[in-house]
């Protein structure tokens, strides 16, 4: 049994203990608390605010080797031509340079706060390293084809290639879909009897992402056409829903609250109350959108409609680190009315629930993983939730308790 003291204690799942203290046995909370803690061998961690590890719901570990290597463009689609012609470079998926990049983006992750991530992936080449690291994760082994003429076939041969993992409770393997212009109708209904094959599983999508999208969606023109057809993937039997992409989701049954709904930034007040209704987490991942030209998030509707928010940094393609306290500082900037406190639970708890690692992660609870943050905070901060999404540094940043559950300390 180990009991920690610090000047603050953020359980998340209910307000900041000034002077709090935790006991811990093993790598599970036992207790939380705030003063009365009547233990000399308490170790007191002096000025610091204790939370669960970060969850960073949406991003692509094994587009880290294209860092720097994509510059910030006015569409989207002009950005995704971009990282399509960056990808043919790289033949092999499990390329050393892929791969070291992928296990650097592993670390960096784990040292900005990362304790649990959703992972985007076409080749599963991030399942090993992710195994072996100190990361929990959702890797999405995620379907890119419009037009297909057996859907089910492919989407059969996708689960066959996820159910080939070996089971590790760290480390989940689930099938996601790309988006609703790569993605045909067949291989969405086909997903969703996966899904409902298997009660644990989770799903993620790009949705309602950029204005193209909307407009190839409802009118079934634009660039994201002539993109499909310059690719050689477009469908001519396809017919435009005529719809917002959330409403064509919905109405083809696929949304639920096991579904991640990834960027939202064109998603309008139906479309948001829609993903509420259907308990969907909209996956929030503002510093990307403005590098990829898709727009900025309205992070006020999100938080006001009742959606459930959750954080991600998405790649290392369109994002300048895997820090997710830096895309809480985002967030803050964009929404400066939204409160601390809904911005922190969209960071831990709300990301934990959507990928189905609840009961682990996200709030310091009697019975949760001890996978707990001790970030560094000045003894004048009063407001500390405030503090934290203001824009944390990894060098603030230490792990108290190890993933083994011995402690860690410098």
């Amino acid at each position: 049994m180990i009991r920690y003291r610090a000047a603050w204690v953020l359980p998340i799942s209910s307000p900041p203990l000034r002077d709090g203290w935790i006991a811990i046995d093993g790598n599970r909370v036992t207790a939380v608390g705030r003063g009365g803690l009547d233990d000399r061998s308490a170790e007191n961690l002096g000025s610091v605010a204790v939370l669960p590890g970060l969850v960073n719901a949406h991003t692509h570990l094994e587009l880290s080797h294209l860092r720097d290597r994509v510059p910030p463009a006015g569409s989207f689609v002009s950005w995704a031509g971009q990282v399509v012609r960056a990808r043919r470079e790289h033949t092999d998926p499990a390329a050393p340079e892929i791969l070291s990049a992928v296990r650097a983006g592993i670390v960096e992750a784990v040292r900005c706060g990362t304790a649990l991530v959703g992972d985007i992936s076409n080749s599963l080449v991030t399942v090993e390293p992710l195994g072996r690291s100190d990361l929990s994760a959702v890797v999405f082994y995620e379907l890119i084809r419009f037009n297909t003429h057996d859907p089910g076939a492919l989407v059969e041969e996708a689960g066959r290639r996820v159910d080939a993992f070996p089971f590790k409770p760290s480390v989940r393997v689930d099938l996601a879909a790309h988006a609703p212009y790569s993605v045909g109708p067949g291989v969405f209904a086909h997903l969703r009897k996966a899904m409902n094959r298997r009660a644990s599983a989770r799903c993620s999508v790009h949705l309602s992402e950029s204005a193209e999208e909307i407009e190839f969606i409802r009118q079934g023109r634009g660039p994201w056409r002539a993109f499909l057809e310059q690719l050689g993937a477009w469908d001519p039997g396809w017919v435009p829903p005529g719809t917002s992409p959330v409403k064509y989701l919905d109405e083809a049954g696929f949304l639920d609250e096991r579904v991640l709904a990834v960027h939202g930034v064109h998603a309008n007040v139906e479309d948001l109350a829609c993903l509420a209704a259907r308990g969907t987490t909209l996956v929030t991942c503002p510093r990307s959108n403005s590098h990829t030209g898709a727009g900025r998030p309205p992070l006020d509707a999100f938080y006001a409609s009742g959606v459930r928010v959750a954080v991600g940094t998405d790649s290392l393609a369109s994002a300048p680190d895997l820090n997710v306290f830096a895309e809480l500082a985002a967030m803050r900037r964009i929404a400066p009315a939204v409160p601390a406190p809904l911005l922190l639970e969209s960071a831990t708890r709300v990301g934990a629930h959507a990928l189905g690692f609840e009961a682990d992660f996200g709030a310091i609870e009697p019975g949760r993983r001890a996978r707990l943050l001790a970030v560094q905070v000045p003894p004048s901060v009063d407001d500390v939730e405030e503090y934290l999404v203001s824009g944390i540094e990894p060098d603030q940043v230490r792990w108290l308790v190890s993933v083994e559950g011995s402690g860690s300390h410098p």
